[in-house]
């Protein structure tokens, strides 16, 4: 960003995206004005692990339904962070097993309700899974889960990213941490319970997701 002449940025994201955005407030908090996020990265454990404080009645709630989701839907995130390259090539050998992988994952993450064409069109749908197909991306995509799993976003009791965080809360998100887990490492300026959408937020509820990233950075535009 400094490259294309821009001093002073915000950054918003979910999913990986997400995690992009809090690597760049951890490192650049001088330049970072704040981030938008609808999704908390490392959301399945504490910030801090060396924390004492006893859990909540929400926190445990959380940590519960996060036992349940990965033990019925993490299969993928195990196979794609171990063994990444035996998984692409299956999925770089068939167009249809290519399109069941990636059609499971939006039918189960999304506020669908089982009819996933009532959020996602089907043109949509078929234009991600051909971006996968016809861009020769699958591998790298598989092979970020490993990348990542060695080097996993960890915070430091105590640290705290400086950047403002606004969060939008979508109800159908895959996990999101409790806010008193995440207002330990961030500067919480605003979060917001959502209506209706689920993990992939941009795609699924695109109006509201804007008016709340506008709602959080409008501020920001007043400084300096």
């Amino acid at each position: 960003m400094a490259e294309l002449g821009y001093h002073r940025f915000a950054a918003r994201g979910g999913d990986i995206g997400a995690g992009v955005s809090v690597w760049l407030a951890r490192l650049f908090p001088d330049v970072v004005r704040g981030i938008h996020l609808n999704f908390i990265p490392g959301s399945y454990r504490p910030p801090t692990s060396a924390d004492t404080a006893p859990v909540t009645l929400q926190e445990q709630a959380y940590l519960d339904h996060v036992a349940q989701w990965s033990a019925q839907e993490g299969a993928y995130a195990a196979l794609q962070g171990t063994k990444p390259q035996t998984l692409s090539f299956s999925l770089t050998d068939s167009p249809v097993g290519l399109a069941a992988w990636m059609t499971k994952k939006f039918r189960s993450w999304t506020d669908c309700h089982g009819d996933l064409e009532s959020v996602i069109p089907l043109d949509d749908l078929l234009t991600d899974i051909s971006l996968y197909w016809f861009g020769g991306s699958l591998t790298g995509s598989l092979r970020l889960y490993k990348e990542n799993r060695l080097r996993p976003l960890v915070f430091k009791q105590g640290e705290r990213v400086k950047p403002p965080l606004g969060v939008s809360v979508f109800p159908r998100e895959i996990a999101m941490s409790p806010r008193s887990w995440v207002e330990r490492v961030f500067d919480v300026q605003r979060w917001t319970e959502m209506p209706a959408g689920g993990h992939f937020a941009a795609l699924e509820k695109p109006d509201l997701l804007a008016a709340e990233m506008r709602a959080f950075f409008r501020p920001f535009r007043k400084l300096t």
